[in-house]
């Protein structure tokens, strides 16, 4: 069978590009098209891979700014054409569902409905733009919005990182899906016998994460917080950051495990699609304190495996992280729901439904 899989761009790494990453070991001779490739931001083993570009690869500066060529982006996909396959699979958070593939079935695994487009206030609220750019956008944002739509009706079976993604995929596309859950690689951590007195968030540094919220609520606290990762709201949150709050940056893949496995507790403070941290932090047996939304109410079990807080604001985080014992939660509970999530349950339950489709 010739398999073709598709992803927006390759110019960062996160948790699309995971679920890439088990994709290509699934099917080793699938090509990979996509909109750019930075090749020498990407990690070396991706260079083995059959990657195929659009032409806006040659655009100048895109591969470390890609978001002002927005417009562009259902153009070039557009204009791919994958019908001489015999099924085509795509990892879609953008807008590279809108490949063409005629009478070939397109599986989209939606990762989200394109986000800036379907919740564009929430969007540049977040992002801070100007009102006077909001309000030129609005005509181009609605253009968007119509091409979404259009392309997702062409797609062939929807499947959903989670039930918040599936409830998006109906609100937005009017489309059902199925739900199968991103691959985690739960083998790399395991329980350590003693933790140390810090709570952990990993994770790229981008508004929508709210790691602000987490950085003002750790600063009424007086308690430690370590930050893993990096992205371009990193200065604005050091600004914010009072003394016990420490930026790590990017921390090698190897050195993860035991930063999980030795915190009190991981925090989860913004609305995720999924959140595959959380689900790592409990594979090394650590508790989740996560705001009850989202992605959260698949994968932490209140009580049992983490709490959560109902607020999306500095004070109520805090009083959650006050008021919660990690010294109640059994690190071997935490581990079993992790397994769940475990990347050979992924493997089997999307080669399972790809058969069914074709």
């Amino acid at each position: 069978m010739m398999l073709a899989l598709v992803h927006d761009w390759l110019n960062q790494r996160g948790g699309a590009e995971d679920v890439l990453e088990t994709l290509v070991s699934l099917f080793p001779r699938a090509p990979i098209y996509t909109s750019i490739y930075w090749r020498a931001g990407m990690p070396p083993a991706y260079r083995a891979w059959d990657i195929r570009t659009s032409w806006m690869d040659y655009l100048p500066g895109i591969h470390r700014h890609h978001q002002p060529y927005l417009p562009l982006y259902p153009l070039a996909f557009a204009a791919t054409d994958l019908s001489d396959y015999d099924l085509v699979l795509s990892n879609k958070s953008g807008f590279c569902h809108g490949i063409r593939t005629g009478d070939t079935p397109h599986i989209c695994y939606c990762l989200t409905p394109t986000r800036y487009v379907w919740e564009f206030d929430r969007y540049a609220a977040r992002e801070s733009l100007p009102t006077a750019l909001k309000r030129a956008l609005r005509p181009l944002v609605a253009l968007l919005r119509r091409w979404d739509y259009r392309a997702a009706r062409r797609v062939t079976h929807f499947i959903a990182i989670s039930h918040e993604v599936q409830r998006r995929i109906r609100r937005y596309y009017d489309r059902d899906s199925v739900v199968i859950f991103p691959p985690v690689a739960t083998d790399r951590f395991q329980p350590s016998p003693t933790y140390d007195d810090y709570y952990l968030i990993v994770s790229r540094l981008v508004p929508y994460r709210r790691i602000d919220l987490a950085v003002r609520a750790f600063n009424l606290l007086g308690r430690p917080l370590v930050i893993a990762g990096d992205g371009r709201d990193r200065e604005r949150l050091q600004s914010l950051a009072g003394p016990t709050v420490t930026f790590l940056g990017r921390v090698p893949d190897a050195d993860l495990p035991d930063l999980y496995a030795r915190c009190r507790a991981y925090i989860l403070p913004g609305a995720e699609d999924f959140g595959i941290a959380p689900v790592q932090a409990q594979a090394a047996g650590r508790p989740v304190i996560a705001y009850r939304a989202a992605g959260a109410l698949d994968t932490v079990i209140e009580g049992r495996t983490g709490v959560f807080f109902d607020a999306p604001t500095p004070e109520s985080l805090a009083a959650a992280v006050r008021d919660f014992d990690p010294a109640s939660v059994s690190p071997a509970d935490c581990r079993a729901n992790a397994m769940r999530f475990d990347k050979a349950v992924f493997e089997r339950s999307l080669l399972a439904f790809l058969q069914t489709v074709h």
